[in-house]
């Protein structure tokens, strides 16, 4: 199978690609998603992740995220081909304040609009058009609502906030919480990413929405990351009490994985103490 990855030099996209041992469309190879000339090599694919995106969430970066996130998810799905696989990497924070309803968000929580970043609203318009377009062009689709995945440091990209934390604490930086460190993510190490992704390839399924995280069993909060990893380090991470950072909406975010186990079969694998250790 041929299997391309946009943004296969980003954060997550470089360990996805190193997974499948796929091609790279991204702006370090000289291709870009609003490049229509470089979208048309996603034709000749078999299967296609789409991780490329502007993930600003500063109100002047609008425009730019805007068509980024939408017009370059179009111009990909415009050259996929009949039977092939659309993979994307949308968010929960779709969902916005409503996933603070729920103990586990499902995939049937309110997108309404709730003072969105045009970040979280482009995405979602994103998912409109790959529903369009799968059906028009007869691909397969799958959209992933990402909760908080993580995955070792790759060269020149900005980690996720886990990540942050493990390296923080390794290296005696000043942590920044919010609300004390109360927050409660679920957590997804990037190689069972990986295997949502082929999971759904391998499936029979033609359509596919599910919401993508470490679930329950997975879920601790953003101070238990911190004071789990100083203790498997064996040493006393540093706080910046001073500058707290603002509350995180939804305050609270636990995946319901059921939807996905019923369809696909796919449950994490790696549980937070080996997901943690493979960081340090």
């Amino acid at each position: 199978m041929r299997l391309l990855v946009t943004g296969g030099s980003g954060y997550l996209g470089s360990h996805i690609r190193s997974f499948f041992n796929a091609d790279d469309f991204s702006r370090r190879v000289q291709l870009d998603v609003l490049n229509p000339l470089d979208c048309a090599r996603a034709g000749s694919y078999d299967a296609v992740i789409h991780f490329a995106a502007l993930l600003s969430k500063d109100p002047a970066d609008a425009e730019a995220v805007f068509r980024t996130n939408v017009e370059g998810t179009i111009n990909l799905l415009r050259e996929m081909a009949p039977n092939s696989v659309f993979i994307f990497a949308s968010t929960k924070d779709v969902y916005g304040p409503f996933a603070d309803n729920f103990e586990e968000v499902p995939e049937t929580c309110s997108t309404e609009y709730a003072n969105h970043s045009a970040l979280e609203w482009s995405k979602l318009i994103a998912e409109k058009y790959i529903e369009y377009y799968a059906a028009q062009r007869t691909f397969r689709s799958c959209i992933f609502r990402f909760s908080t995945v993580y995955g070792r440091p790759s060269e020149g990209n900005v980690s996720g906030f886990v990540t942050h934390y493990v390296e923080s604490v390794k290296r005696g930086w000043p942590i920044r919480l919010p609300v004390e460190g109360k927050p409660v993510r679920d957590i997804l190490h990037v190689d069972d990413l990986a295997r949502a992704c082929q999971a759904f390839i391998d499936s029979p399924i033609q359509r596919g929405l599910y919401n993508l995280g470490g679930g329950r069993s997975n879920a601790l909060s953003l101070r238990e990351i911190i004071d789990k990893t100083a203790e498997m380090i064996q040493c006393n991470p540093v706080f910046d009490t001073e500058r707290p950072l603002p509350p995180p909406v939804p305050l609270n975010y636990i995946s319901d994985l059921s939807v996905i186990r019923r369809d696909l079969g796919w449950e994490p694998n790696i549980g937070i103490e080996e997901g943690l250790r493979s960081l340090i």
